[in-house]
């Protein structure tokens, strides 16, 4: 009698604990789930941000402008590479002056861009728009015209590529002899002689480089590579169709 006694009590027992684990179970069904829910969103998400950074990269752009309007700027790079600059309301805008923003750019304004680049329309989004002095352009050639009225000389590269840069009170000129640097001038300056010269682009006339230095290498031939031929000089004339010549002596 005891012993059916103690195997009921078993059975019953049993049966409590199975009861309870399935309850237990159960209940921790939903929270498994929500759970489940939550971390695929998260991989979304990271995913996402994953993809959105692989296509947008941080970037910086020096250039010069060629067009622009009110939200958007077209830059040309020292490698003459077109670089188009999109501009919000977040962009912000820095200049030496105090007031300074999308309307006061002008063409041939010189900018440097912070900004977003999406690599699938390849443009930037401007987070910051800087105006910069215009970067000094160098030039190595040789002096092809000397324009000794208007205090100019005419450079042509290698490639033929001519620059006229216009001497000002501020321009240094210099001579490199001997592996040593003098001062020179103007007046030393002859054609067919090789030369450094760098300056800013005259934004009152493109097409004339104002100099800031003027580097005379008398001991280096470059006529050989660079073939020109030299522009004749301009004799002026009295008004009455006679030209006067220059009397040699």
């Amino acid at each position: 009698m005891k012993n059916i006694f103690l195997f009921v009590l078993l059975i019953i027992l049993t049966l409590s604990f199975n009861g309870l684990s399935f309850a237990q179970s159960k209940a921790a069904t939903p929270t498994s789930s929500v759970t489940q829910q939550q971390i695929d969103e998260l991989k979304s998400k990271i995913a996402s941000k994953v993809a959105e950074l692989k296509l947008v990269e941080k970037r910086g752009v020096l250039g010069t402008v060629t067009s622009l309007s009110d939200t958007q700027i077209t830059l040309t790079d020292v490698n003459t590479n077109i670089k188009n600059i999109d501009v919000d309301e977040l962009t912000k805008f820095y200049s030496s002056t105090e007031s300074f923003g999308i309307s006061d750019i002008k063409k041939g304004q010189t900018l440097g861009v912070l900004g977003l680049y999406n690599k699938e329309s390849r443009r930037i989004l401007a987070r910051e728009v800087n105006d910069l002095p215009a970067p000094q352009k160098i030039v190595l050639g040789i002096i092809s015209n000397i324009d000794k009225d208007n205090y100019e000389i005419t450079i042509t590269k290698e490639n033929g590529s001519k620059y006229i840069f216009e001497i000002q009170d501020l321009t240094k000129t210099l001579s490199f002899t001997s592996n040593a640097l003098s001062k020179s001038g103007f007046s030393k300056i002859q054609n067919l002689q090789a030369v450094i010269a760098t300056g800013i682009t005259d934004k009152q006339a493109p097409s004339k480089i104002l100099a800031s230095r003027i580097i005379l290498l008398p001991d280096i031939n470059l006529s050989t590579r660079i073939i020109i031929t030299l522009e004749p000089t301009i004799i002026p004339s009295t008004g009455s169709g006679i030209k006067l010549y220059p009397i040699t002596k």
